[in-house]
């Protein structure tokens, strides 16, 4: 499209207008470690929010400007909705919120996952989301029990081998 046929004005905010994230119907369940990175996170971006402020004449500065406002305003809302879950406070002979499960498939591999917040949740460090099929098939079990996982290349069964919180 040629110059002549676009105002100057749609240059200038070419970017800025972001799609929220969206924020979690579920309950906003955080470990301690959870809620520290969460805070962690809205510190930084107010840090960095405070830094780009000051070039308001740099359209650059001002689209990342706006892509720190909308991550703000989400972090804000998730820690304004957090539940606290001290893993440690949980039975710990029974699958619940924080627990690190040690599982065995079919094929004898032996994995652990870490039942977290859904902000929380990294696989590269095992972290699952508390609304994962994963966390879901694991939930409410015993050492011992055994759990089927739907997952989209099949269901594999899973056998509780320990329970740590």
């Amino acid at each position: 499209m040629s110059r002549g046929f676009v105002k100057e004005d749609d240059l200038e905010r070419a970017g800025t207008d972001l799609p929220e994230r969206p924020v979690s119907p579920h309950a906003n369940y955080v470990t301690p470690t959870g809620l520290q990175q969460l805070q962690l996170t809205a510190k930084t971006l107010e840090s960095e929010r405070a830094e780009y402020s000051k070039r308001k004449e740099d359209p650059n500065a001002q689209q990342k400007l706006a892509e720190i406002d909308r991550d703000l305003r989400y972090f804000v809302a998730r820690l304004e909705s957090v539940q606290l879950v001290t893993p440690e406070q949980q039975p710990q002979h029974t699958v619940l919120f924080g627990a690190k499960v040690t599982v065995e498939d079919e094929e004898g591999e032996q994995q652990q996952y870490q039942i977290v917040g859904e902000d929380e949740a990294d696989i590269a460090q095992h972290k699952v989301s508390y609304v994962s099929p994963l966390a879901k098939a694991l939930l409410g079990r015993k050492v011992g029990d055994s759990s089927t996982w739907q997952r989209p290349a099949g269901p594999l069964q899973l056998d509780i081998l320990n329970i740590e919180y």
